[in-house]
Parts: structure tokens; C-alpha cells; sequence
């Protein structure tokens, strides 16, 4: 958890209770029905919780950035990963591109609602064939008396099924590559915008996860976010932030399946003793202390460079990187030490384990992080 001055401990009390009462009695039912219901972000807007960092005068908390990572790590804590991801997308993601690069129409039209939870949002750039290949994407916007003409389709969308406005990634020049990529801020409400069926994955199952279809959907002019042409610059510009919400996501997880397997190993009786005697058990789980108090100090010293403006796309990189990896690991680590109750969804550790696994995928592969990583020491 972040260092906790006096405020930041009142944050934190308030979190608790409300996800005490707004949350845990009702987790399940959301994991069954594949969605976390509207009237839940309507409640996280009225406790001021959606938009904690954003501007007063847009209808924000106006704290500081590191109050929205402690709720994404409490979420996730409480092995609530569908809804961790979901409210990363909407409060920690699409906020700040809008508060940092929209115009003030275009913030006075949409913050206010976002921090309500009247309007719930998605980012969309992953297609069927262009993942984490962003200049490669098909979906295109031409210019038009309109305005502009959209034409493609997304996949893999958090919160894609409920989103009242996405911001799509688009080619605004097919001939151009990376710097013929822009960004718009889509009304799901308008004509030419629709839905797949909603994707069934083995994890995050309250995470509602959608396909999206643009089909000579007109967008008014305004509807372009920043400057045409500028969106590849700042989908990097935005990345070390929304590797920071992985980061959140993966330390709270971590300390969640560790909190389930210290109390288990505790009750849990193998030969006439608490398995917690056992060699095993206890470096099994000092490993995964050590790894967790190792990815923390990582995370704050990336909280502090985001803060000052210093934190770089290999400072991003290797945080998701490592995290991932290690809540992915450390996870594992835990759920064998539940033996064969593990593998039963009536242990929570099991959907700690199916919730992880994206983690490395989603806000870029491992893969792709460690070509940046690479990059940075020995270039392309």
C-alpha cells in the first residue's frame, strides 16, 4: 500500500467501507451475470470515487493521482479482478486522456458525466489482426462535409458492452504508418455503432468484454481528440500511466491470494499438524512476501518519477513486465498450497489464479515490453 499520510488513510477507510457495502455481498452475482450493473458506477460518481484525481471544476476530487492506484489495488485486493480492470479503463485510462488532451468543450461535455458514472467509456485500439501493432490497424476515418466517417471494428473491449463514449484509434492516413494514427471520442448512441456478443473469457468474468462495429458511423468534427495524426504520440504519451493501473492491479492481487494462503495454511492440518509448519510452506510463501515488498518499492519509485513527469516508456515497461509476471508466479505459488481445494471455485484463490492471467497479455504482452526494454539499451 502507498505510504499513508493522514489523507490518503481517510481515502482508504472510505474505500473500504463503501466496497464493504457496495461490493462484497454482491461480487458473485456480478461474476454470474458477466457485468458489474450501472446503478454500482452510479454509486462509485456519487461517493466522488470515479474520478478522484480529476479537476473540481469537472466534477473530480481533485486529489492526487496515487489515490486512484490505492482504489484500483484495493479492488483488486478483495479479488475483484474483472471490476479492477474496468474501473482502471474508465477512471485511471480514459479520464486523463480527455483531462489532458481534449478541448475544453470537449472536457465540459464529457468529464462531468464520466466522474457521475452517467457515462461509462472504453478505449479502443486492439483489432483482429493488429494487437499490439498499432500501426497496423484497419480502422479508418476519412474526412467528410459531416465531418468524419468511421469504418472498422475493435475486439477484446473492456467495458465495451456498457460504454456510453470510446475513444477509438483509427487511420486517419493509410500511407503514413504510425503517424497517420489519430483518436476520437465516440458516442456509442449514434448511428452506425454496434455491439458483438459479449466475449466469455476464462477470467475477469465480471469484466464485461465486447467486439465493436463502426459502419459509416458519422462523427461530428469535434469528435477528433487532440490533433489528427497525433494519436500514436499519445497512446505513448498515455502508457506509463495506464501501466501504472496494471502495476495496482497486480500488487493488491498479490497481497489478496497471499492474505487467502496465510490463513489457510494456518487451518489446514497434513500428518497431525498445520501444513504453516512445514519447510515448504514457509519459504514458498517468504518468497512470496520478498517478491511482493521488492515489486512495491519498484511501483512507488514509479509513483514518485509519474508525479514529477520523469517516468519513461522503459520505466513502464519494465514495471508491467515484472509485475505481471510476478503476480502471475506468486499466485501460482499460493494456490498449490490449497492442494486440490484450489482448484475448486469455492476458494477464492481460484479466481485470484483465472484473473491473473491476462495480465501479461492486455496493456501489451510481455513480449512486446521486454522489445522496449531492449530498445532503450541497444535500439531497434
Amino acid at each position: 500500500m502507498l505510504e499513508q499520510d493522514e489523507n490518503t488513510q481517510l481515502f482508504y477507510e472510505m474505500i473500504c467501507r463503501f466496497l464493504d457495502k457496495e461490493a462484497d455481498p454482491y461480487y458473485s452475482d456480478w461474476e454470474e451475470a458477466g457485468q458489474v450493473p450501472r446503478d454500482f458506477w452510479l454509486k462509485l460518481g456519487e461517493a466522488g470515487m470515479l474520478a478522484i484525481d480529476l479537476a473540481e471544476d469537472y466534477g473530480g476530487t481533485g486529489a492526487d493521482f496515487a489515490i486512484t492506484q490505492l482504489v484500483i489495488e484495493e479492488i483488486s485486493r478483495r479479488g475483484f479482478g474483472g471490476l479492477s480492470s474496468g474501473y482502471n479503463i474508465h477512471s485511471n485510462i480514459v479520464i486523463p486522456y480527455i483531462e489532458h488532451l481534449a478541448s475544453e468543450e470537449q472536457k465540459q461535455y464529457w468529464l462531468p458525466r464520466m466522474a457521475s458514472g452517467e457515462v461509462m467509456s472504453a478505449i479502443a485500439m486492439t483489432e483482429p489482426g493488429a494487437g499490439s501493432d498499432l500501426a497496423n490497424i484497419k480502422t479508418r476515418a476519412e474526412k467528410v462535409a459531416e465531418g468524419w466517417k468511421l469504418n472498422g471494428s475493435k475486439i477484446f473491449i473492456t467495458n465495451g458492452m456498457m460504454a456510453d463514449m470510446v475513444i477509438v484509434c483509427a487511420k486517419t492516413d493509410p500511407s503514413a504508418g504510425a503517424k497517420g494514427v489519430s483518436l476520437f471520442l465516440v458516442d456509442a448512441h449514434l448511428a452506425g455503432f454496434s455491439r458483438g456478443k459479449p466475449i466469455k473469457k476464462i477470467g475477469q468474468h465480471a469484466s464485461d468484454t465486447a467486439e465493436l462495429f463502426f459502419e459509416d458511423m458519422l462523427l461530428p468534427a469535434d469528435a477528433l481528440l487532440g490533433q489528427e495524426g497525433s494519436g500514436f504520440a499519445y497512446l505513448m504519451q498515455e502508457l506509463p500511466r495506464e501501466r501504472l493501473g496494471v502495476g495496482s492491479q497486480a500488487l493488491g492481487s498479490m497481497e489478496g491470494a497471499l492474505a487467502l494462503t496465510l490463513d489457510y495454511v494456518k487451518e489446514r492440518t497434513a500428518f497431525g499438524q498445520p501444513i504453516a509448519n512445514f519447510q515448504n510452506t514457509r519459504f514458498k510463501l517468504a518468497e512470496v512476501r520478498a517478491k511482493i515488498d521488492m515489486a512495491r518499492a519498484y511501483f512507488n519509485h514509479c509513483v514518485a518519477l509519474y508525479r514529477e513527469n520523469r517516468m519513461s516508456g522503459t520505466d513502464a515497461a519494465i514495471l508491467k513486465l515484472q509485475l505481471s509476471e510476478m503476480q502471475c508466479q506468486t499466485i501460482d505459488e499460493c494456490l498449490q498450497l490449497f492442494g486440490g481445494y484450489g482448484y475448486t471455485l469455492e476458494y477464492p484463490i481460484s479466481r485470484f489464479y483465472v484473473d491473473a492471467r491476462i495480465q501479461t497479455i492486455y496493456a501489451g504482452t510481455s513480449e512486446i515490453m521486454k522489445e522496449v526494454i531492449a530498445r532503450s539499451m541497444l535500439g531497434k
